[in-house]
């Protein structure tokens, strides 16, 4: 395998014009990824399959056709206008509200904004008695219509709260007419401020909120943040190389090749349509930068060394290539196996992020592997000793080592810490549990996630959930039992304080007038008005619903209430047999899930770290390496997950990518170290002396690429998104705790249980005579 990677890594330095032309070859792809990526993409969609025609002779199911009404809806809205105020119930109030919906509804891009005004009529005889009343009514009549609308079913507590300061208008858009995003935002605020401004007796506040403001602040954030971070980030990168380095050139070539496998990747996954990924975005690029750029830094500190001490570029590049290029190649197979796993993981853009991290590792390390030795041969590459052996880290490596020292005369004590403490860690770690918060993919402190902590407080929640019920043929849907059954869910309900504001059609009839058994209170639906009788209540279906809110506190914290309430209704189902009910909505379907988050990190961890495990005992021969390697690699991802737990977080989507990704970093250290470990063994008799060679020899590359990553991630922590701080944090404290497990815990670890009698009996790989290349286009 030596000689086989050196033939080829040798073939390349003394071929630049064909790694020429084959670096063109990768920039027109992906120049064609930016430009046309469709036509490509097409060809690997399926051929859609042609349906067959159903037997015409065979009769159909003809069902009931349902009524032409359009039901009401109260969480259909494209955008929420929160409006807050204690003068709604005012003469000044009424007509501002009326005048700021009037305006709303005559924008040309707004189909229909719903409200207090119309709640249809619950008068059984059919009279109008709106909600708010004309503004010529008196302050009693209006205080009176207020305890009025907090006590109809369905406003108090879904347009209005209870309290009676916080006011919805559910607004729906004509999506022709949109011309920019900012219409349904900020446009709709500003036009209610405006309105409001013409009446100065009274005090409105507005917010927006609901799918669409979400979704747009998420997306403006997400966008802002990859231009943004990404310059920090490659700024970063740059200045601390340049302080590590102390010579320009060497700086320029190592940042070339990462620059040019960000170009490749991004490039070529616009060919899969992952481009949209907010992983993909922002992390992606920072990630494979990162990662090109410590196999540059290993690569150019060899390169600096022999053309320090007198070789010429090609010769100087030949030689780093034959010492490092192995294990560069070993760090990004390694690499792109742990952010592979992530390919196994049961949300999408999870896997999705996974397969742009393993294109992109693969094509950075093509980077690397033919820029930086491609370069070092122009002029660039005349002048990258300078600097050499004045870096701070050559200076002061010396004061470093006295590391090494002290651990070798403790191995048995440190590698036995070493153990130890990785294995409380994990312990401790395995006490993270999984949680999801639909505010953290907002920017903290944004009107979005202010509207959402403002719904929960005033309303119960945002979002909906519902029990849904159902009944076979058995039933008549004018059955009592349909109410006794549905009255049964909303005692349940009630009974939840985590649950807001259960409604169904058990509410709706108890604010007819009148009081009486189910039998009588079922038969007065008929006295509803279509669209709300059908709101939550669909006879020809044989389904009724109940709708509740949840609010956005951690779907964890709903784990109990929801054990409980489906509980409960298998002990209604067996009261009612004829019955079925479901409990659905997004929040149950997150909760149902949220296990998944856990299985996922086991998969992807568990999977990697296998995998990776067997790709190093195969590599270094050696299923005792191999196990030795563990533990360095272990040790920092329980690091981490230590510091989640002891910081009250929670196991997120973020975390599991977190912690694959750097588990295929934290690796990379390990595999120099002990390559160089391996390549020592064969020069010197004493393990002892082999390993400070190790030392010595990658430690200024292991520090210099730490210095460098921990950098760039921190960079991220001042991002306005959690999720992204979350995943800088989490890679800056892997990246720095890897690199104490490597030069504490391995070399400790090494000298206690790695034998001289499992040094594979291989000759060190033979140094091709260096011949001048005829036709080179570049010099030397």
């Amino acid at each position: 395998m030596f000689r086989t990677f050196n033939r080829c890594s040798t073939w390349l330095v003394d071929h630049p014009a064909t790694v020429t032309i084959l670096i063109l070859i990768l920039s027109g792809i992906a120049l064609l990824g930016y430009t046309v990526p469709e036509p490509v993409r097409d060809w690997f969609k399926p051929v859609p399959v042609v349906e067959k025609q159903s037997n015409p002779s065979k009769p159909k199911l003809i069902r009931q056709a349902p009524p032409d009404v359009d039901p009401i809806s109260l969480t259909d809205a494209h955008t929420i206008l929160v409006v807050d105020s204690d003068e709604f119930f005012t003469t000044e109030g009424i007509k501002a509200l009326r005048a700021i919906v009037a305006k709303i509804e005559s924008l040309d891009y707004v189909r229909s904004v719903f409200w207090l005004d119309d709640i249809p009529n619950l008068n059984i005889f059919g009279l109008r008695e709106p909600i708010i009343p004309n503004k010529r009514a008196s302050e009693k009549r209006l205080m009176a219509a207020k305890e009025k609308a907090i006590a109809h079913p369905l406003v108090g507590g879904q347009l209005l709260s209870e309290d009676g300061q916080t006011l919805l208008l559910m607004v729906k858009f004509d999506w022709f007419y949109v011309d920019d995003d900012e219409d349904c935002t900020t446009g709709l605020k500003q036009v209610a401020q405006q309105v409001a401004e013409e009446y100065p007796e009274v005090n409105f506040s507005f917010m927006t909120t609901g799918h669409i403001p979400t979704y747009l602040t998420a997306i403006r954030t997400h966008n802002a943040n990859k231009v943004k971070y990404q310059v920090i980030g490659y700024g970063m990168i740059l200045l601390m190389a340049v302080i590590l380095f102390r010579g320009i050139s060497a700086v320029i070539i190592v940042a070339l090749a990462p620059m040019f496998g960000v170009f490749l990747t991004m490039g070529v996954i616009q060919f899969f349509d992952f481009q949209n990924n907010p992983f993909n975005d922002v992390v992606l690029p920072v990630l494979l930068s990162l990662v090109g750029f410590t196999d540059g830094v290993h690569l150019m500190v060899q390169i600096r060394r022999h053309r320090a001490a007198g070789l010429s570029g090609r010769d100087a590049a030949r030689r780093g290539v034959q010492e490092v290029g192995l294990a560069c190649a070993l760090t990004s197979l390694t690499t792109a196996i742990g952010f592979g796993s992530l390919s196994l993981a049961h949300h999408e853009t999870v896997r999705e992020f996974g397969y742009s991290c393993v294109i992109g590792v693969i094509l950075t390390f093509v980077a690397v592997i033919t820029v930086i030795p491609l370069a070092c041969r122009t002029w660039l590459g005349r002048s990258i000793h300078v600097g050499h052996n004045k870096g701070i880290i050559d200076r002061h490596l010396g004061r470093i080592s006295v590391i090494i020292d002290l651990v070798l005369t403790r191995t048995k004590l440190i590698s036995s810490l070493g153990i130890g403490i990785t294995v409380a860690l994990i312990l401790i770690s395995s006490t993270l549990r999984p949680d999801e918060r639909r505010a953290n993919m907002l920017p903290e402190g944004s009107e979005a996630a202010l509207a959402l902590n403002h719904m929960d407080k005033a309303l119960g929640g945002l979002e909906h959930s519902r029990i849904q019920v159902t009944w076979n043929d058995n039933v008549e849907s004018n059955s009592p039992e349909v109410l006794i059954a549905i009255s049964k869910i909303d005692d349940l309900l009630q009974q939840e304080p985590l649950i807001g504001h259960p409604i169904s059609i058990r509410n709706i009839l108890g604010a007819l007038p009148g009081e009486g058994d189910p039998e009588e209170r079922m038969s007065m639906l008929d006295l509803l008005p279509p669209p709300l009788k059908r709101a939550f209540y669909t006879p020809e279906h044989h389904r009724a619903d109940v709708s509740f809110h949840v609010q956005d506190l951690g779907i964890a914290r709903y784990g109990p209430t929801f054990t409980r309430i489906e509980e409960g209704l298998t002990a209604i189902n067996a009261e009612h047999t004829d019955f079925q009910f479901s409990l659905t909505g997004s929040a149950v379907w997150r909760w149902r899930n949220l296990y998944q988050i856990v299985v996922d990190l086991a998969t992807s961890l568990g999977s990697a770290a296998i995998i990776i495990f067997i790709v190093l005992a195969f590599a270094f021969q050696s299923l005792r390496l191999g196990l030795i390697s563990i533990i360095p690699n272990m040790f920092p991802l329980a690091v981490t997950g230590t510091y989640l737990v002891l910081t009250g977080q929670a196991l997120e989507v973020v975390s599991v990518c977190a912690f694959t990704v750097c588990l295929g970093i934290a690796v990379d250290d390990t595999i120099h170290f002990l390559t160089r470990f391996r390549e020592e063994q064969l020069n010197v008799e004493n393990d002892h002396e082999a390993i400070h060679r190790a030392f010595t020899g990658v430690g200024t590359a292991l520090i210099m690429t730490t210095i460098v990553l921990v950098a760039g991630f921190s960079t991220v922590v001042f991002s306005d998104m959690r999720d992204q701080r979350i995943f800088a944090i989490m890679s800056g404290l892997t990246i720095s705790s890897a690199l104490f497990g490597d030069l504490v815990f391995l070399p400790a670890l090494l000298a206690q249980y790695a034998k001289r009698s499992q040094v594979p009996a291989i000759q060190e790989p033979e140094q091709a005579p260096i011949q001048p290349v005829e036709g080179s286009l570049v010099s030397d």
